[in-house]
C-alpha cells in the first residue's frame, strides 16, 4: 500500500502580496526618474520598501508553512498599505535628486506591486486557497486495435 501523496494549499492572498513584492523589489533597479534607480535616488526609502516588501515574502512563507513568524494578523494590511503611501508620495512629491526629472518605467511598477501587495492583503482576509493534489496515474488498460462488427443489423422504430 503507497502512502498519499501530502496536498499542498496555497493561500491566494499571500500569494497575489508576494507577487507584488517582488515587482516592487524588481522596480527598485529600475529608472523611477529619467536615468536614476530607486536604489540611487533615495536615502532611506529604498530601503524601507525593500524591508516592506521583504515581511511581504514572509507572510507568503508562514502562510504556506516554510517559515514561523510571530507576525499579527493585521500586518499584512499594514506594510502593504504603507507601501503604497511610500510610493504615491513620490509620485506626487519627488525627491531632491530628481526635482527635475520626468517620471520612469520603474516608479510604475513599483505602484502596481505595492497595489498587488495591497490586493493580496485584503484577499488574505478572505482565506481563499488554491490546493494542489500530486496525483498519480492509473495502470492503462490495453488497447483493442481491432474495429468492432456487429452481426445485428439496427433496429427498426416502432
Amino acid at each position: 500500500m503507497s502512502a498519499r501523496p501530502r496536498e499542498i494549499q496555497i493561500p491566494v492572498g499571500p500569494l497575489v502580496a508576494a507577487i507584488g513584492a517582488v515587482l516592487l523589489i524588481v522596480s527598485l533597479f529600475l529608472d523611477w526618474y529619467e536615468q536614476v534607480t530607486g536604489f540611487t535616488v533615495f536615502e532611506f526609502i529604498d530601503l524601507l520598501l525593500l524591508v516592506l516588501a521583504l515581511v511581504t515574502l514572509a507572510t507568503l512563507a508562514a502562510a504556506v508553512g516554510v517559515l514561523r513568524t510571530p507576525l499579527r494578523p493585521g500586518t499584512p494590511l499594514v506594510v502593504s498599505v504603507l507601501a503604497l503611501l511610500i510610493v504615491l508620495s513620490q509620485l506626487v512629491n519627488h525627491p531632491p535628486a530628481a526635482t527635475e526629472r520626468d517620471l520612469d518605467t520603474g516608479i510604475w511598477l513599483a505602484l502596481a506591486g505595492a497595489a498587488l501587495m495591497v490586493a493580496g492583503a485584503v484577499l488574505s482576509t478572505a482565506r481563499i486557497a488554491l490546493s494542489v493534489e500530486p496525483r498519480t496515474r492509473p495502470a492503462a488498460a490495453p488497447v483493442d486495435d481491432a474495429p468492432t462488427v456487429t452481426d445485428q443489423p439496427p433496429a427498426d422504430p416502432p
